[in-house]
């Protein structure tokens, strides 16, 4: 029997970034804030302190920052023709557990997307036509645009002091900065981060083939830093634990470094951890969210926690579980092609390529989660896919993120897998080797969604997600025609050994990371026949429910998705204090 509390105001779920961001806006306002925290809190722990803080076996390797897979996992079926088999051990992506949520671990990359992003479906038949665009493809206009979020992506970028150098300043492109970005009002707070050898390699052979390099905008922090609400960053240290790892030198920004700690002094701002979040009371007659249940997994009791408004801030698979448990919303259908929950499941065909100098030394443990300089002109739709058969494309570019010594070993092509040789390769090549990356768009797929598993259930009772996904056809062709390109590029450097560049291709295999970057599931748009939240992220069939986070992107971008997702977190915080002070639809 479930315990009822008393009632709160605002009760956010998920005590990550987007959490962090909106509370930041209601709290300001005077509004009570109660955010629910699955995790505990690392701010202290063995994960944020030396020696400890170095271990990568713990926070790499055995994924110690990650969800606990034996407690709560997903399904995966690549078609509805197979049966889905529970994932036991992921590595294709990581969600993120305690408290900074996958903002702990995440490396630092802070794009803004393409100022046609939010009009995607617009952009494609004003300039293709509508036979462009595959009868299987359910690509959407979010029902916002840029310019309505830019002074969210400035706030954001000021907040989490983000390092980088502009494109396009109020429409006049800068030399150094990326040419296609959307224009923005102010430089970055802070100046790029250092190139690396590799990075300074491929700036020179980029440009010499009449490219634009740029250094990828960094939440690594090139200076020491004070943002707007007094919040301090220390200055990067190089030290090449960014991805999977807490930055013990506060020099990496994270709702843990920057948001909590003032979010706490604030007295009407409370986060209770350890909260594993069931589901929501739901009033479907009179389409109201009454509250949230959830149980404290320290001492096992039940709770109902009654609330005005509901913020779903948690991890894509998550905030649309939870909407599918609670049976708020259409689940989507691929068969009649009806209803809207789980809907656009993308994620990104990632790739990329070794190459091996004996007279270059590219230092791979010099480095940060985001020393990377990359190209955009094969990203998204910078370039005119007239006749090639998809659309889409990737951001390339190198990158040297760390040369810790369980996973950081490029080996050329035929290398044993053990024993002297593979030694001496080793010691040949460790301090000589870099790679090119592709990060690829994902567009939407009429058989990529999201649903629960009949047969699974978690450590809770609850069934599992169930993923049904793989690359199709528009990504297989994207994948191939820009790892040609990254081929292309390659040649150019005179290398020594370059190891096989192998397009993204079918089945997805949950054994290889790719990114982090899952989206959809919970979509934004302007038609409620289309999404699930309008354009201010509230929900169609509950005026008091919002949700925030890339579950509610209708498509993905050839860009991590940090930086829409902290703008529209920042704004939906902005909607729900207006919606508190009158309740309506928006």
């Amino acid at each position: 029997m479930a315990t009822t509390l008393k009632k709160r105001t605002l009760v956010v779920i998920g005590g990550g970034l987007t959490a962090a961001l909106a509370a930041r806006q209601t709290t300001a306002a005077g509004i009570d804030t109660l955010v629910l925290e699955r995790g505990g809190d690392h701010t202290n722990g063995a994960a944020a302190k030396l020696p400890s803080q170095r271990d990568d076996l713990r926070w790499d390797t055995n994924q110690g920052l990650i969800q606990n897979w034996a407690t709560e996992t997903y399904t995966l079926r690549h078609s509805r023709s197979e049966t889905a088999l529970p994932v036991r051990w992921m590595e294709a992506f990581l969600p993120g557990s305690g408290l900074g949520g996958a903002a702990n671990h995440w490396n630092g990359h802070t794009w803004r997307w393409a100022e046609y992003d939010p009009e995607l479906r617009s952009r494609f038949l004003s300039r293709y036509g509508k036979a462009a665009i595959p009868a299987d493809m359910p690509v959407q206009d979010w029902g916002t645009t840029y310019a309505e979020m830019e002074p969210y992506h400035d706030l954001f970028e000021k907040l989490f002091g983000i390092s980088g150098k502009a494109g396009n300043l109020k429409g006049e492109i800068q030399a150094g900065g990326n040419p296609f970005e959307g224009p923005r009002q102010n430089e970055y707070p802070q100046k790029p981060l250092e190139l690396t050898e590799s990075g300074l390699l491929f700036q020179d052979v980029a440009t010499k083939l009449g490219y634009k390099p740029f250094p990828t905008p960094a939440a690594n922090s090139s200076s020491a830093y004070t943002n707007p609400d007094g919040q301090k960053l220390g200055q990067c240290q190089y030290c090449g634990h960014c991805e999977r790892f807490i930055c013990e030198a506060k020099a990496k920004a994270s709702p843990q470094v920057l948001l909590y700690p003032m979010l706490k002094e604030r007295k009407n701002f409370e986060v209770r951890l350890h909260c594993h979040v069931l589901g929501l009371q739901y009033d479907a007659k009179g389409k109201k969210v009454l509250g949230v249940r959830y149980v404290n997994l320290l001492t096992g009791e039940e709770y109902l926690q009654p609330a005005d408004v509901v913020l779903l801030g948690a991890f894509t698979m998550s905030n649309t579980k939870l909407l599918l448990t609670s049976r708020i919303g259409k689940p989507y259908d691929p068969l009649t092609n009806t209803g809207v929950v789980g809907k656009n499941f993308c994620y990104q065909p990632n790739n990329g390529m070794a190459l091996f100098m004996k007279d270059r030394w590219f230092n791979p443990f010099l480095a940060t989660g985001s020393t990377q300089v990359v190209i955009d002109e094969f990203n998204n739709d910078n370039f005119d896919h007239s006749g090639l058969g998809f659309l889409g494309g990737g951001s390339l570019g190198v990158s040297t993120f760390h040369g810790r010594p369980i996973t950081a070993r490029l080996l050329p092509p035929g290398t044993p897998m053990w024993g002297t040789a593979w030694k001496r390769a080793n010691a040949d090549w460790y301090a000589h080797a870099m790679t090119l990356t592709i990060q690829g768009s994902c567009y939407p797929h009429r058989e990529n969604y999201l649903d629960l598993d009949p047969t699974y259930t978690d450590a809770y009772g609850q069934p599992l997600v169930r993923m049904n996904f793989d690359w199709r056809p528009n990504e297989v062709k994207m994948s191939a025609y820009v790892t040609a390109k990254m081929q292309e590029i390659a040649k150019a450097f005179g290398a020594d050994i370059l190891s096989p560049a192998v397009p993204r291709k079918p089945p997805f295999d949950v054994r290889q990371y790719q990114s982090t970057h899952v989206t959809g599931g919970t979509i934004m748009g302007a038609d409620p026949h289309s999404s699930v939240v309008s354009p201010h992220l509230q929900h169609w069939d509950a005026n008091n429910l919002f949700v925030v986070g890339a579950s509610v992107y209708p498509h993905n971008s050839g860009f991590n998705p940090t930086g829409p997702l902290a703008a529209l977190a920042l704004r939906v915080g902005h909607d729900i204090t207006n919606y508190v002070q009158r309740p309506r639809l928006l």
